[in-house]
């Protein structure tokens, strides 16, 4: 509430001694218009403070609010924000102050990820614990992250971004708001690597051949990791990360990076069911997403060109700044007890 204006006391105590409105007008140098109010609000109210007003409150952030909110919040954390402030009376904003500013909460898309077990939550912070070890003095720059993520040919939907500003519904549905989806579109599976300052060439594995073992060592790794590694590092050390997918993580796989790759990140080392923990899948397939698949593809071939061209336009800055974040995002996962990640 703001506060009275100071003058209304003085105007209030002229007034019972006795002085006309005129006179008050005149020696505090106020509208004779507002003393006369001010005199009738007293009469009225019997208080010097502003009459009660209809509509939002000037500050929505008051006590009661706060401990409204938060019981509501508590018993269902998945309300929205709108929802929150239409049950308060309060505009959306100031909702939005109240979680964040005087709750300290806030807000998580919620994602789709393989629930985990204590028992996996306790081997996600062992594993954490042993590379940040292994990888302290920011050796984790020569790790070579890899991974595979199916693109389809549709075009990629972010709901929480995806808005269309225009005047009607009928409006936004004729300028694209509706995006298409089939039952099972064409996809093709890409496999990828990078580093700190670089990354290898793409490969695509097509949408009828399933990624054995023998395909994911004769095909990716002999063909494409190797070759592109030695020729990228040089004499430099390289350690190879790789995932616990069923073609990773078999003898005859596990046998090659031994004798070939100069140091792995074994099977049995990389904490289980962590895509929040490889750059791939916390920054760099977003990005990859986003800008090839903006707009839905006729064929694979179509698919590929643009996967490809935004590879291609995937800076070195942007890549170190990804596997840069891998250390604190380690340290995120221990000190979330071994829990999933969002934002570090």
């Amino acid at each position: 509430m703001v506060a009275p204006s100071p003058k209304r006391g003085a105007i209030i105590m002229l007034h019972h001694a006795g002085m006309a409105v005129v006179k008050i007008s005149k020696r505090l140098n106020v509208n004779r218009s507002v003393v006369w109010r001010t005199i009738k609000r007293f009469e009225e109210l019997g208080t010097m403070a502003d009459r009660p007003r209809s509509g939002h409150p000037v500050t929505a952030r008051t006590d009661s609010n706060r401990r409204n909110m938060r019981a509501a919040i508590r018993r269902n954390p998945r309300e929205s924000i709108l929802k929150l402030a239409k049950t308060a009376n309060i505009a959306t904003m100031s909702a939005w102050r109240l979680v964040r500013k005087d709750l300290n909460l806030r807000s998580y898309r919620c994602q789709k990820a393989h629930p985990l077990t204590p028992e996996m939550m306790q081997i996600r912070v062992e594993r954490c614990k042993r590379l940040l070890r292994r990888f302290s003095a920011a050796r984790h720059l020569n790790i070579v992250f890899s991974d595979e993520k199916l693109f389809t040919i549709e075009q990629s939907l972010n709901r929480q971004n995806n808005r269309i500003i225009v005047s009607s519904v009928r409006e936004a549905n004729s300028r694209g708001r509706i995006v298409g989806r089939t039952s099972n579109p064409a996809r093709v599976m890409v496999w990828a690597s990078i580093t700190s300052d670089g990354k290898s060439p793409l490969v695509f594995v097509p949408q009828n051949v399933k990624l054995n073992a023998k395909i994911y060592k004769e095909d990716i790794l002999e063909k494409v990791l190797l070759p592109w590694a030695r020729n990228h590092f040089g004499s430099r050390q390289w350690t190879f990360q790789q995932d616990g997918a069923p073609a990773h993580r078999a003898n005859v796989v596990q046998q090659w990076c031994r004798t070939q790759i100069p140091d792995i990140i074994a099977s049995t080392e990389w904490p289980p069911y962590s895509p929040d923990l490889n750059p791939l899948d916390y920054s760099i397939w977003s990005v990859l997403e986003s800008k090839a698949c903006s707009t839905a593809h006729r064929s694979i071939a179509s698919l590929e060109q643009s996967l490809q061209k935004a590879w291609s336009e995937m800076n070195v800055e942007y890549l170190r700044a990804a596997v840069d974040a891998f250390p604190r995002r380690l340290r995120a996962c221990i000190a979330a007890n071994g829990g999933l990640i969002e934002n570090v």
